[in-house]
């Protein structure tokens, strides 16, 4: 058995944190909850947390989200795909939208349900990921902001999630320009800029966030405590809110090095032997768990003394050396995770999800 874990008491402890420092800085936030990928247990959890709005990128995890509570306002965080345009504007509250054609069609579509669909708009940074050219924010803003059945309620950009681009204070105050400058030559308010994300959070500690900018979508430091910029946990917060076992199915003590002629194994690795590895042994655990739901890269073990050998497709391979803590078949072995590490085991079917505390 394998089990993905959320502490009720850490989550609420990084949770307080960050929604004390947003509130000292006048900025509103949503939690992304794309990780917990729509597991209806953990999406009621956040919602007592006292959070208004949720965003996401999967429309049936909003659709989960509006079902738990209607009053959550939801938001759907990437260019909406055309064919399902009818479940965006039913579901989501908002969208983050740069393509022109994709807006005509939402506002019809708002139009339809008689509902009022609120935009931002997305602007690129650098990143070169979704958003519109700055040089051309003037004439696509002219060409959307008086569509029926739409509301464009702020400009919003992405960083660091393909490329690496770091947020920067001139970025975000180039962002924030953006603004002022469409507000004045049409005469109309933006109410946001969503310029924030996990990886601006260390900004706000040295007080490098313009004022500008007013709106965070906050994901990865919640969950993990994560500063991006550093690599290292944020002061006071919780690196263990997501955590995961599984359970040892062998243990059993075997030569270092595999007997045999040496292929490529089913995923395209060669093993390379050690000569000082020669007639050494060591205590192996497999684990109930394999690449299906989770690369070892990911995985942090609890304890310095386990070895990452390797995984197949349906077991992870330890190595236990001695075995000083003498484990036993039956025993669940404890890791941290990486956020995309997380992410896959919350979308395998295979692995058991379970609330703590």
């Amino acid at each position: 058995m394998a089990e993905i874990l959320i502490s009720r008491k850490k989550l609420k402890h990084n949770f307080d944190i960050l929604d004390r420092l947003f509130k000292e800085n006048n900025i509103k936030w949503g939690i992304v909850t794309k990780l917990l990928c729509g597991n209806a247990l953990f999406i009621k959890e956040v919602i007592s947390l006292g959070i208004k709005e949720m965003l996401d990128s999967r429309i049936s995890n909003l659709r989960t989200i509006k079902r738990i509570d209607p009053t959550t306002r939801t938001v759907y965080i990437k260019p909406p795909p055309r064919r399902s345009i009818r479940s965006v504007v039913k579901y989501a509250d908002c969208s983050l939208n740069s393509d022109l054609e994709t807006l005509k069609l939402i506002s019809k579509e708002a139009v339809r349900q008689e509902k009022v669909h609120e935009v931002i708009i997305m602007i690129e940074m650098g990143e070169l990921r979704e958003g519109v050219l700055g040089d051309n924010l003037v004439d696509f803003y002219e060409k959307v902001f008086e569509l029926p059945g739409i509301e464009i309620i702020g400009f919003g950009t992405n960083l660091n999630c393909l490329y690496g681009v770091m947020p920067s204070r001139d970025k975000l105050i180039q962002l924030s320009l953006y603004k002022q400058i469409v507000e004045m030559k049409f005469n109309q308010k933006i109410r946001f800029i969503s310029g924030g994300t996990s990886v601006t959070i260390p900004m706000l500690f040295k007080k490098q966030v313009p004022p500008g900018v007013n709106h965070f979508r906050v994901g990865e430091t919640l969950y993990f405590g994560a500063n991006l910029f550093t690599g290292k946990t944020i002061k006071g917060m919780r690196d263990d809110v997501i955590t995961f076992q599984s359970e040892i199915i062998e243990l059993i003590e075997k030569p270092v090095v595999p007997d045999g002629t040496l292929a490529e194994n089913p995923s395209g690795e060669v093993f390379e032997v050690k000569p000082g590895d020669y007639g050494k042994t060591s205590c192996r655990a497999l684990l109930d768990v394999g690449l299906l739901d989770i690369s070892p890269d990911f995985l942090i073990p609890a304890d310095k003394n386990m070895n990452l050998v390797g995984a197949s497709s349906d077991m992870l391979v330890i190595d236990l050396g001695k075995n000083p803590r003498k484990y036993k078949v039956g025993d669940f072995m404890k890791f941290k995770l990486k956020y995309m590490g997380a992410l896959g085991l919350f979308s395998s079917d295979y692995v058991v999800k379970r609330l703590e505390d």
